[in-house]
């Protein structure tokens, strides 16, 4: 190397030796290695661990090595200002040789031959793509386990959290809900996670174990909420029951106006509900339940009271339409006959037994409307020349 090529090449390998000190320093000091460094882990992580362990030793070798070729060749640089033909000589064979010597490592005696271990000579090029190899061994492993740790660890945070809401909660209603078990596996699955989070995914029992705390929060904080309001819902599920027993007294009354006019199936008379809400009202006021299930109840009667209103107001308005579908028909009738008269045929025999028979029907009290509506449909295609 001529003394240009040499002052190129210790410049550019001082930078590299820089750069490279720097990344492991780096990786030293990154969050994820300080914490496998004192873990306790096991399984697959472990195997991961200790493979990668390995490669940071042959790393640190290879660059321990690498930094004394360099140490050397800046020594003979600095021992003249002017390097002669000997040094230049030298300092070819540190920066372009084989001069970084990596030491055969010493293996355990089952694993021993009894002939010598050669150690192994690298340029300098060689020696950075092997350390290249290593770190990216070792930050490969970093990588996979930081990326586990950083999706489930808050996972499990947030589900310890929901915990010790739930136990607040349960203090403040005095109640247990009983997630003792709960408890348990969220404890074995942050072991798991921080054991070994490269074995076996611990996604599905997180994501079935959240949504039960989840839903045990939920319950709780309505209990609570229940608790506190009790006293001013309950008045309005009275107030609702009264308007249960006010819809179905129309129905009621809507019922008894339309069957004296139309035939009705026994199932259409109307059924109290008001009655059988209150009692189970009582019952809740009297009930021993935790306030988890009276929260429930509670939640359950109120959307009792309120279908059962708009199923009475409903059954009085389709009473009334009954009425008013017999007059449709009745109007029906009607303009057949006109047509009928129209197109000559209001003295027909034939058509004049159909009319009759449907007129029968409508006037009858109370009328049969499905009998009803089928003969005014056959008077019409009659009219009609048998066309709808």
């Amino acid at each position: 190397m001529s003394r240009e090529g040499v002052e190129h090449a210790l410049r550019a390998r001082a930078d590299e030796r820089d750069r490279i000190s720097g990344d492991l320093l780096d990786l030293e000091s990154h969050t994820t290695y300080q914490l496998l460094k004192g873990a306790s882990l096991r399984g697959a992580t472990q195997r991961r661990w200790a493979a990668a362990q390995e490669s940071l030793a042959t790393l640190w070798s290879l660059n321990d090595a690498y930094r004394a070729v360099l140490r050397d060749a800046e020594q003979i640089r600095a021992a003249r200002s002017r390097p002669g033909a000997e040094q230049l000589e030298q300092l070819t064979e540190l920066l372009a040789g084989t001069s970084v010597v990596l030491r055969a490592a010493a293996k355990p005696v089952e694993q021993r031959s009894l002939l010598p271990q050669k150690d192994e000579r690298l340029t300098l090029d060689q020696t950075v793509t092997r350390m290249d190899a290593a770190f990216r061994e070792v930050t490969s492993a970093l990588n996979d386990i930081d990326a586990v740790w950083n999706t489930v660890l808050p996972r499990l945070d947030g589900a310890d959290s929901d915990l010790r809401r739930i136990r607040d909660l349960e203090r403040e209603l005095g109640e247990s809900a009983d997630l003792a078990a709960q408890e348990a596996e969220l404890r074995r699955l942050r072991a798991s996670v921080l054991e070994d989070p490269l074995g076996t995914p611990v996604e599905q029992d997180l994501d079935r174990l959240a949504r039960l705390l989840a839903g045990s929060r939920t319950e709780l904080e309505l209990a609570l909420t229940v608790k506190a309001e009790y006293g001013r819902r309950r008045e309005d599920l009275v107030a609702a029951l009264d308007r249960v027993r006010a819809a179905e007294s129309e129905a009621r009354l809507a019922h008894g106006a339309v069957v004296v006019k139309i035939a009705l199936p026994p199932q259409a008379q109307p059924r109290s509900r008001a009655e059988p809400l209150a009692a189970e009202l009582d019952a809740l006021d009297a009930s021993a339940d935790t306030w988890v299930l009276r929260a429930k109840r509670l939640a359950g009667l109120e959307e009792e009271a309120r279908k059962a209103a708009e199923q009475s107001l409903a059954t009085a308005k389709a009473l009334y339409g009954l009425v008013g579908r017999r007059d449709e028909l009745r109007g029906r009738l009607g303009a057949c006959q006109v047509m009928a008269v129209r197109k000559g045929l209001a003295e027909d025999p034939a058509a004049a037994e159909l009319y009759e028979r449907a007129r029968v029907l409508l006037w009858s009290a109370p009328c049969d409307l499905t009998k009803a509506a089928a003969a005014v449909e056959t008077y019409q295609r009659a009219i009609h020349g048998g066309k709808g």
